[in-house]
């Protein structure tokens, strides 16, 4: 349910890979297009010991997107947290703390090369008042540990998009101009972004309006990034009550809508799709109910249709999509056609038997030329 962008996708991890139910949902691609592997290709399992990597997990998730012909958002290279202890409290200089950044995102990159659309570069770098957050790359390092970073990364794969995550950078604030100033300094010592990622763990009710999420990710895109909502989830006190429940749904709306308005705005990632495997009740006490699928792997309609609603472009006669239906299915159906502003009637196009675009318009009498999975320049 893309409408139009380039995923709608969600996080997995490799524990529920073993439920096959839940398997199925996520491989539903009339839903989701991308996944995002939550804790696969952190540095704890990738490289647990100095010089000794481990891809295990991380190719299984790997090979589940590319047999369902999705898209993969990987996550993440350089992060405070989830850090072996050997580089905690390894005691490195500078050089040589450089040297093993260097050489952790160089062999990772580099065995995923081809296969991420985005990479996650640099996590969580910033404290909530917008300044550094003091970590061993920042502590050892200085700032340069994130130029750095996004250059190895791009020498790495070139073809990959390089993006900076973070949290509570979603609306105007000291945190976003932080992230902004991060963007820069990239971009100063001459380095590769390509975009940010607004994780967007909000709070029902709570939730910053479709307005001002908007004008903030305006003001990143300002910079010459692309932006993407990448953790998306809405917790609430549970069990969740029929207001709390409707005004999750305004909050969700609020979300794609925002990035729906934005052009450069490629796509949103909910973390994980149903609160079965939901990572906020054993974080927030009293909290969750947060996705858009329940315990049971069932759609919460009222979420589900909000987030199709605010995508605003379902093809007549649709149910389960926004506009791109990616299942095979949907090849059989009949093709939708759209209007554009001045009237005229845009063609459709079918991509390697997987779905039908939606959300670009064509002249009348134009085709549309192929762009990774979707049609999606028109000539």
């Amino acid at each position: 349910m893309a409408a139009g962008k380039a995923y709608f996708g969600s996080a997995t991890d490799n524990p529920e890979l073993a439920d096959t139910v839940y398997v199925n949902g996520l491989s539903n691609t009339a839903d989701f297009g991308q996944i995002t592997p939550g804790n696969a290709m952190k540095w704890d399992t990738i490289e647990p010991s100095r010089g000794t990597f481990s891809y295990t997990n991380g190719d299984a998730i790997v090979s589940l997107a590319q047999k369902n012909g999705q898209k993969l958002r990987c996550h993440t290279l350089v992060w405070y947290s989830q850090l072996p202890n050997w580089v905690k409290s390894g005691g490195f200089d500078n050089a040589t703390l450089i040297s093993i950044m260097k050489n952790h995102i160089t062999n990772e990159v580099t065995h995923y090369k081809g296969k991420c659309l985005h990479w996650d570069v640099a996590n969580e770098a910033l404290n909530e008042d917008g300044t550094y957050r003091s970590n061993v790359f920042y502590d050892t390092i200085g700032p340069a540990y994130l130029p750095i970073a996004f250059a190895t990364a791009a020498a790495a794969d070139p073809e990959a998009r390089l993006y900076y995550n973070d949290y509570n950078i979603e609306s105007a604030g000291s945190k976003s101009t932080g992230a902004q100033n991060i963007v820069k300094l990239i971009k100063q010592y001459g380095a590769k972004i390509d975009g940010v990622g607004f994780q967007s763990h909000f709070i029902v009710g709570s939730t910053p309006s479709e307005s001002a999420q908007t004008s903030n990710m305006n003001a990143f895109v300002s910079l010459g990034v692309e932006v993407a909502i990448t953790e998306l989830d809405i917790r609430t006190t549970t069990p969740s009550t029929a207001s709390a429940i409707a005004q999750q749904a305004k909050d969700y709306a609020a979300t794609i809508g925002a990035c729906k308005a934005v052009s450069k705005c490629v796509g949103v990632t909910i973390w994980d799709y149903t609160d079965k495997y939901s990572w906020i009740p054993s974080v927030f006490s009293g909290q969750g109910a947060a996705l858009p699928w329940d315990e049971n792997i069932q759609k919460k309609l009222d979420i589900y249709n909000a987030i199709l609603n605010a995508w605003g472009s379902a093809p007549s006669g649709a149910t389960t999509t926004a506009n791109v239906a990616t299942s095979a299915a949907a090849t059989t159906s009949a093709k939708p056609t759209t209007t554009s502003t001045s009237g005229t009637v845009a063609k459709w196009g079918q991509c390697g038997g997987i779905g039908w675009l939606g959300g670009t318009v064509c002249e009348s009498g134009s085709t549309c030329t192929k762009s990774n999975d979707y049609y999606s320049q028109c000539i």
